[in-house]
């Protein structure tokens, strides 16, 4: 307690803002490689649909808002093309990138660089600059119908197939380091790293959510009577949304994976194939009033990433973090000590460390994915 006793600081701030600040962003595919395609915008509580973007979409993938440069990109597998549009009216601008092999994912690295799947083609997965210049082909070896990736703390990239049902593993130059995972699977879309480092897997002719242990062991199915199940995001509060085709609804999830409701319910806004699921905070700052945060203190590694965790050495005196961007919006807060912000836009947060004994204090974290 000496070391907790010397490193606690007071930090007082006063805040009046909305609970629940943000939207909720989701991709239809329609009939797949057949319209009606869209990207629908709802409201935090999965109601007040819009349709946002309409327009140059063919066979729509996924989503990726760059707030800086007041865009947003989505890919379609369809025409082979990442589409630029503005993130504020959804108006089309022109294209971000040209002759890919059926766009599916898209996920900023750890060098910063956009990294996208490629359904046909050579399987190769490729970079761009985000003002859409071509970077290269970072890995040499293909997966077949790739539609998932994420990378794990070392930066070494997973990469999902679908019709092959496994995950392959390359380093952070690209190299080719193997197949991951190639057995419990059917039809793999969505992965990502848990808090745990193990490696959730959206099964889609599966039926499930399954995770696999560091080394790619099978741990066991994590949520059941999923049908179809593309797309995810984690909201503020840990919950976890999954599209679920089959339903043509997006469902809610506790952090222990026990099932709350369909937060969009079935067939919603004309959703008809929930492909990709984004949460976006929105800009609105008249909701704050004050804002004081000027105490320092690193409790939070690493301080750049997706997957951030508490010092061991606090755990035990600490009470609960909660997660600010650069104006005071509630982002996350939970009493877990870990933030998960792999769905979370790339940029500077603040990290609140509550204490047992009410006291505060906070540090500046970067997310990056």
């Amino acid at each position: 307690m000496k070391f907790i006793s010397s490193v606690l600081f007071l930090l007082s701030f006063s805040l009046h803002l909305h609970s629940q600040n943000f939207e909720i962003y989701i991709s239809d595919a329609g009939n797949f490689n057949n319209p009606p395609w869209q990207i629908l915008k709802f409201d935090s509580a999965g109601t007040s649909p819009v349709s946002f973007i309409n327009s140059h979409l063919n066979w729509p993938q996924d989503i990726l808002f760059l707030e800086d440069s007041n865009v947003v990109l989505i890919s379609n597998l369809g025409s082979d093309r990442i589409s630029r549009y503005n993130a504020q009216t959804g108006a089309f601008i022109n294209n971000f990138a040209t002759a890919i092999s059926g766009p599916t994912r898209m996920k900023i690295g750890p060098d910063g660089l956009l990294y996208v799947l490629q359904w046909r083609g050579n399987g190769l997965v490729k970079r761009y600059q985000l003002d859409g210049s071509f970077v290269d082909d970072f890995t040499s070896v293909p997966v077949n119908q790739s539609i998932g990736l994420d990378w794990d703390d070392d930066k070494n990239l997973y990469v999902s197939s679908y019709n092959l049902d496994l995950v392959r593993k390359f380093d952070s130059t690209g190299a080719d380091l193997g197949i991951f995972i190639n057995s419990n699977l059917a039809g793999p879309t969505n992965i990502w790293f848990d808090d745990s480092g193990d490696l959730l897997v959206s099964d889609y002719d599966g039926g499930s959510l399954k995770r696999f242990d560091s080394s790619g062991t099978f741990l066991g199915v994590y949520i059941s009577g999923l049908g179809n199940s593309e797309g995810f995001a984690f909201l503020p509060n840990g919950n976890l949304l999954l599209g679920n085709g089959a339903t043509r609804s997006v469902k809610m999830y506790d952090s222990n994976g026990s099932f709350i409701k369909d937060i969009i319910p079935a067939a919603t806004g004309s959703l008809l194939n929930p492909n990709a699921v984004v949460i976006r905070f929105k800009n609105d700052i008249s909701t704050i009033e004050e804002v004081d945060l000027d105490l320092d203190l690193n409790f939070m590694y690493p301080s750049i990433g997706s997957l951030f965790k508490v010092e061991e050495k606090l755990i035990s005196a600490a009470e609960s973090v909660e997660i600010r961007d650069g104006i005071g919006r509630l982002i996350y807060h939970s009493k877990s000590l870990n933030w998960n912000a792999q769905s979370i836009a790339n940029g500077n947060y603040i990290a609140i460390l509550k204490m047992t004994n009410g006291q505060k204090f906070k540090q500046k974290i970067e997310v990056k994915n």
